[in-house]
């Protein structure tokens, strides 16, 4: 539960630290280029989800991800594994840093837009985020990998071997003859 709380707070503090630099000093500025053709930081405001789905919706997704920060925070009770601990810190800590936006941010309380900043490789077009978006993205890389591998949240690890089951009709001398009963067969056709 620790592990899970310092890995929230670090994403949740460094998120809302480079969304106050960069709207103190970048917004309303030419966007600044990191590395040619690579990285440019350039400040916008996202009314919506991901990828600016549903700019209309503010509401509903702040409704969301009060919901998900809700259901990391009930699922942590049965916490006792480190990966896990590690992957729900980074989804409650770029979860939260999104949310402190909707709610805080411009035009209204619960309404705000998440200032989003980081554009990687300009000519592809691909969408503009922040640092609580690569939270919530490598949290849930992570849940999949983990799910995937077989690790539960409570520590235990589920296996795809399944469990040998005997005859219930059948005790277990009986089963042990009759294994030792074909054995001698088995020796007639080898020889």
């Amino acid at each position: 539960m620790a592990l899970l709380v310092v890995v929230a707070a670090v994403v949740y503090v460094l998120d809302q630290v480079s969304k106050f630099l960069v709207v103190e000093f970048l917004e309303h500025e030419e966007p600044l280029t990191v590395v040619p053709g690579a990285l440019v930081l350039t400040v916008i405001r996202n009314a919506g989800a991901a990828f600016s789905i549903g700019t209309g919706m503010t509401i509903v997704f702040t409704v969301i991800a009060l919901a998900v920060v809700v259901a990391i925070v009930r699922t942590a009770r049965k916490l006792h594994s480190l990966p896990w601990a590690i992957t729900l810190g980074l989804l409650l800590g770029g979860a939260v840093g999104n949310l402190t936006d909707r709610i805080f941010r411009w035009p209204a309380p619960f309404q705000g837009h998440v200032v989003d900043f980081i554009q990687v490789f300009p000519v592809t077009r691909f969408p503009v985020f922040n640092l609580a978006d690569s939270g919530i993205v490598c949290g849930g890389v992570l849940a999949v990998f983990l799910a995937w591998r077989g690790y539960q949240i409570d520590g235990t690890r589920q296996t795809d071997k399944p469990e040998p089951v005997e005859d219930r009709g059948q005790s277990h001398a009986e089963s042990e003859a009759d294994t030792q009963a074909a054995e001698p067969a088995r020796e007639r056709t080898d020889g």
